[in-house]
């Protein structure tokens, strides 16, 4: 039974958490914040005292890997890493796509509707008419690589069936914030809409579970998140003086 504190913040989510065996025991979460570096220590703090786990108990740190915002995920990446130095955890890295497509498939399945023929196609919002995306088959296997792409009207011809020879015949689930950018796409009623639209350490805590069990760790010196694009530095043009 693993004591797993998961940190959220390749989005505009703050999310921190502490899970016991694959459950939450303890959350901090705050959604449309630019404020990642002030809070993230704050809910962690909250989610010790809450769960009565202080950090020395943990038995690892899970945090969200990206695709996401560069700065968000330098400051998760930055307190994790930080942790595990200190307290000589192990360090467990999960997909943030994969946590997307993990919690749309847990709506789904429980319905028994399209749960077991069912692509999930988890989509983080990268700007303008861009998303991140991959597409996982109905055991989360991945089928495609994590990849940007430009939402247009032939997004289901040129990226959706390829990934599929029998595209066709199952129906697709959308997640994530990217997705609300598809309302004036046309996919007929295969197209399955999920709730989950925002990022949560909720969606990372049974996967992190199983990665521990698996002894998936991370190296913790040579960690970096995936970030969606390079940060935006620019340099003076010339000299102040």
């Amino acid at each position: 039974m693993a004591k797993i504190l998961l940190i959220e913040t390749a989005t505009e989510v703050c999310s921190a958490a502490i899970a016991v065996n694959g459950e939450i025991v303890a959350i901090a979460e705050e959604q449309h914040t630019l404020r990642h570096a002030e809070l993230l220590t704050l809910q962690i703090d909250t989610c010790v005292k809450e769960s009565g786990i202080p950090l020395i108990e943990i038995d690892a740190v899970a945090v969200s890997r990206g695709p996401g915002s560069y700065t968000s995920l330098r400051v998760g990446a930055s307190v994790a890493k930080g942790i595990c130095y200190s307290l000589d955890k192990p360090l467990i890295a999960v997909d943030t796509l994969l946590s997307l497509a993990w919690a749309a498939r847990a709506i789904m399945l429980p319905t028994g509707i399209h749960s077991s023929s069912a692509l999930y196609i988890p989509m983080l919002d990268a700007r303008r008419q861009e998303v991140w995306t991959a597409i996982y088959d109905d055991t989360l296997r991945q089928v495609t690589e994590a990849q940007p792409i430009i939402i247009t009207n032939n997004l289901f011809n040129n990226y959706i069936e390829p990934a599929f020879h029998k595209a066709q015949t199952v129906s697709f689930v959308f997640s994530g914030n990217g997705s609300l950018k598809l309302m004036n796409e046309t996919f007929g009623e295969r197209a399955v809409f999920s709730a989950v639209k925002f990022c949560s350490t909720r969606h990372l805590a049974s996967l992190s579970e199983q990665f521990f069990q698996n002894i998936d760790f991370e190296d913790v010196a040579y960690f970096e998140p995936i970030y969606m694009k390079p940060p935006n530095i620019t340099t003076p043009g010339k000299a102040p003086f």
